[in-house]
């Protein structure tokens, strides 16, 4: 099945997060984005017979994909559709009690975006679907004639950081009194009409960030992030690494946040004598500035040009 898939997906900053994970042989790591398996087939094939991977994913077909890819590394590398923030129940699942670094990839993959019928893409006319997780059973359709105007405009404002919020829920409101939305394109289209033509940024379309936001709370991605971040840490070994790929603001202030308070030691008032609160410093942070990817690497990938890398290590 695999093989008559076409995944196509350019993992970003690939040497940069190999690197970053300080990859041990006989060590156990965890890809919890696994998608096109570009990462984890580098870490895989840096294991030894004794080391590990666990590559996750919530999205079937990168899991038949990732699968497939990753089988010549036999028992070293095993995949499992599971969303990262579930990686503690698959940990105990496989009785694995520690691991030495976990990477996760955010965002939407190449493949999702280049998939017109999984309706993530504004350029192409599909059904409003905008799910990860087919199991999920709230699609973008559901959000868009089902939400009240004053959520749809909280989501397209929060997660999109769309100045135009108001006028774009307002229209969805009017237009789905007369029939339900049900694609991409008829979205598109009222997006563009909400939108003063003046005030469309040059070289972004119109719709991207409305459906940035849309996608975000169908996939519940901002929810997921630091508590993910919280249970890897405990299940890290000392001197394991969590590197983690964020490609809009929103995710990397959340990552940028978590490890700042994972890295945070006392937090009593300087005039106490003596630390009553007993905070100690989970994590050192090792990127204090994200790593970004090289200029060749945007002209190799344009895609990759949003993409911010954080890392940080268990202590």
């Amino acid at each position: 099945m695999a093989e008559s898939i076409s995944f196509s997906h350019k993992s970003v900053l690939l040497e940069e997060c190999i690197q970053a994970l300080a990859i041990r042989p006989d060590g156990v790591y965890v890809d919890g984005t696994a998608g096109g398996a570009g990462h984890s087939s580098v870490i895989a094939s840096r294991l030894s017979e004794n080391g590990r991977l666990l590559a996750l994913d919530q999205d079937e077909t990168a899991v038949a994909v990732a699968t497939e890819r990753l089988s010549v590394y036999g028992e070293r590398a095993c995949v499992i559709r599971s969303n990262f923030c579930d990686l503690d129940a698959v940990c105990k699942s496989l009785e694995i009690a520690h691991i030495d670094g976990l990477l996760l990839d955010l965002g939407v993959s190449s493949y999702q975006l280049d998939t017109a019928e999984r309706g993530f893409s504004y350029q192409a006319d599909a059904p409003l679907d905008m799910r990860m997780d087919t199991r999920n059973p709230l699609t973008a359709r559901t959000v868009v004639n089902e939400y009240s105007e004053d959520r749809i405009r909280r989501i397209l404002f929060e997660y999109g950081e769309e100045r135009f919020s108001s006028r774009i829920a307002s229209n969805i409101i009017r237009e789905r009194e007369k029939a339900p939305i049900e694609t991409t394109g008829e979205l598109v289209e009222i997006i563009k009409r909400s939108i003063p033509s003046a005030a469309r940024d040059g070289g972004h379309h119109p719709a991207k960030r409305s459906f940035q936001a849309l996608r975000i709370e169908v996939n519940a991605e901002l929810d997921v992030i630091a508590p993910a971040i919280r249970s890897a840490v405990r299940l890290l070994n000392p001197g394991g690494r969590i590197a983690i790929i964020t490609f809009h603001s929103l995710e990397d202030r959340i990552v940028k946040q978590t490890f700042a308070s994972l890295a945070e030691g006392c937090t009593c008032p300087k005039s106490f004598p003596v630390c009553v609160c007993g905070k100690r410093p989970e994590v050192k942070v090792i990127s204090r500035k994200p790593i970004l990817p090289s200029q060749k690497e945007l002209e190799d990938n344009p895609r990759s040009r949003s993409a911010k890398l954080r890392v940080a290590e268990k202590l």
